[in-house]
């Protein structure tokens, strides 16, 4: 007779967040993990992996309101996944317990002549944006 391994704790909590992404991004345009991926600075498999109830891989919370934002949930949506994210990682919270103003900059560059270069100008410059809001937010 085969022994199941015992589930870790939080996974089914893992999950059920994850259900609640992955329902908001599948109704929302192509592009989105995309963008999402863009936002926060990773590869869009990681977008997959953290969207994906099948994998244990949590969200960071820093990562919450860009995920919220770009992928425009509702209210309701926004409560239910908190409620989830609350029980599968409690305490983690205090990133996204305060809204933050944000806005929307946008610069134009010049073509650097390969996807490769102007992928690396891009991650660049979301790291110093990354950057600059730590400095922010210790300020404060």
């Amino acid at each position: 007779m085969a022994v199941k391994p015992e589930p870790k704790p939080g996974v089914d909590h893992v999950a059920a967040y994850k259900t609640i992404l992955q329902a908001v991004s599948n109704n929302r345009p192509s592009g989105t993990r995309q963008r999402l991926a863009a936002a926060i600075g990773k590869n869009r498999s990681f977008i997959s992996q953290i969207a994906n109830p099948a994998y244990p891989t949590p969200i960071p919370a820093q990562h919450l309101e860009a995920i919220f934002s770009i992928c425009h949930f509702s209210p309701a949506e926004r409560e239910a996944f908190l409620a989830a994210y609350k029980r599968a990682h409690p305490g983690r919270l205090e990133v996204v317990a305060q809204e933050r103003p944000m806005r929307r900059v946008v610069i134009e560059m010049p073509d650097f002549g390969s996807k490769a270069r102007n992928r690396a100008a891009d991650e660049m410059l979301a790291e110093m944006v990354r950057r600059l809001a730590r400095i922010a937010l210790f300020d404060k």
